[in-house]
């Protein structure tokens, strides 16, 4: 089981936690909340108010989110799930338990973004259905023609 840390769609009574649920995808056992010991980026962007978590460690805020224990199988459905490496990449990042334990946890970040996310409000918690009002799109709310675009990213080479 390897342990890995999701801060936005995936958490519990978030709109996508019913795939770590699904025992069809693989096993995942949730652990514990948690925080990030670094400081990164959390911002909501796109027509469909997907949260992204940002590859520039050092700027935003520790980013509160949850820890699950997940086997090989569900690894590698989140991957797909996440575009991993095409689009997310997951690495990993220490984060810090309730009991000040700090473990090594994959994390899925958005390593390629326009400038202007450096602009967007920046979370410290993801919630789908918070006070910010962007509700996120769900893919099967979306038009399967509707694609994301992204020009004018940065280049992660």
């Amino acid at each position: 089981m390897e342990p890995v840390f999701v801060y936005g769609t995936l958490k519990k009574n978030q709109p996508n936690n019913y795939h770590l649920n699904d025992t069809k995808n693989g096993c995942a056992v949730f652990r514990s909340v948690a925080v990030t010991v670094n400081k990164y980026s959390l911002v909501i962007s796109t027509r469909f108010n997907i949260p992204f978590l940002l590859q520039n460690e050092g700027t935003g805020n520790e980013i509160r989110g949850e820890i699950y224990d997940i086997d090989t199988k569900m690894l590698e459905y989140l991957d797909d799930f996440e575009n991993h490496p095409n689009f997310y990449e997951r690495q990993k990042a220490q984060v810090k338990l309730p009991n000040a334990d700090i473990i090594d946890c994959w994390i899925y970040f958005l390593p390629n973004y326009p400038d202007s996310y450096l602009e967007l409000q920046r979370f410290d918690n993801y919630d789908s259905y918070g006070e910010h009002g962007l509700s996120y799109v769900t893919r099967y709310q979306r038009d399967p023609d509707d694609k994301l675009s992204f020009p004018n990213w940065k280049s992660s080479n």
